[in-house]
C-alpha cells in the first residue's frame, strides 16, 4: 500500500468521492473481506460487495488474499493507498490554470500554483514508480507569525531576494529544470 496515491481519471475520482466508498476506502486500510467491512460499517454484505467492486475497477482497491471459508472462496482487498488527493487534472479543461491568473498576489493564483503541482508532481511520481525509479523533489514547511503586516512584507521582500539570488547562482542552461513555488497564506485555525 502506498502512502498517498494522486487520482488523475475523472471516473475514480468520482468514485472515490461517493461518501459511502470513501468510508470504505478508509476501512480497508487494514485487509479485509466484504463481510468483515460490512459488519464494521453497518452495510449488507451485498451494498459493500457493489461498492468495492467499482472501488476495485478503478484501482482503488486490490486483492490482498483470497482464502476458503465455508467451502467459498472469501476475498480479502485493501486500498491501494493510505490517502489520496484527486488532481486538478480529473478537470479536464475546467481546471485551475496559473497562466489564467493576473493578479499573482491573489488566493486564486495560489490556488492555482498548488493543484499545478499536484498535477504535474502526481504525474511525475506516477511515470517513476512505473519505471521502478524514486522521484527527486525538495519540500519545505513551517509555520510564521507577523508581528505586523509591514514585517510580512519586509519578510516577503526578503525572501524573493534571497530565492533570486540563489536561483541565479545554482540555475544551468542545458540543466535540468525544475520548478520552484513559495506559497504563503494564513493558517487555519484549528477544528477542537
Amino acid at each position: 500500500m502506498r502512502d498517498i496515491d494522486v487520482i488523475e481519471d475523472p471516473a475514480a475520482a468520482a468514485v472515490a468521492l461517493d461518501p459511502v466508498r470513501a468510508q470504505l476506502l478508509r476501512e480497508l486500510a487494514v485487509p479485509g473481506s466484504a463481510a468483515a467491512v460490512a459488519a464494521r460499517v453497518g452495510i449488507s454484505r451485498q451494498k459493500v460487495n457493489y461498492h468495492l467492486r467499482a472501488l476495485e475497477a478503478h484501482g482503488l482497491v486490490e486483492l490482498a488474499e483470497e482464502r476458503m471459508r465455508g467451502g467459498i472462496v472469501e476475498r480479502v482487498l485493501r486500498a491501494t493507498a493510505a490517502s489520496y488527493v484527486v488532481s486538478p487534472a480529473a478537470l479536464g479543461d475546467t481546471a485551475a490554470d496559473p497562466a489564467l491568473t493576473a493578479d499573482r498576489m491573489s488566493a486564486r493564483y495560489l490556488i492555482a500554483l498548488a493543484g499545478r503541482a499536484v498535477r504535474e508532481v502526481g504525474g511525475l511520481v506516477r511515470r517513476a514508480g512505473a519505471a521502478g525509479k524514486r522521484l527527486p523533489t525538495l519540500s519545505l514547511g513551517t509555520d510564521i507569525s507577523f508581528a505586523s503586516v509591514e514585517d510580512r512584507a519586509a519578510f516577503a521582500d526578503e525572501l524573493t531576494r534571497a530565492v533570486l539570488a540563489l536561483a541565479a547562482k545554482y540555475h544551468s542552461d542545458g540543466g535540468r529544470a525544475h520548478r520552484l513555488v513559495v506559497l504563503a497564506h494564513p493558517r487555519p485555525e484549528e477544528k477542537p
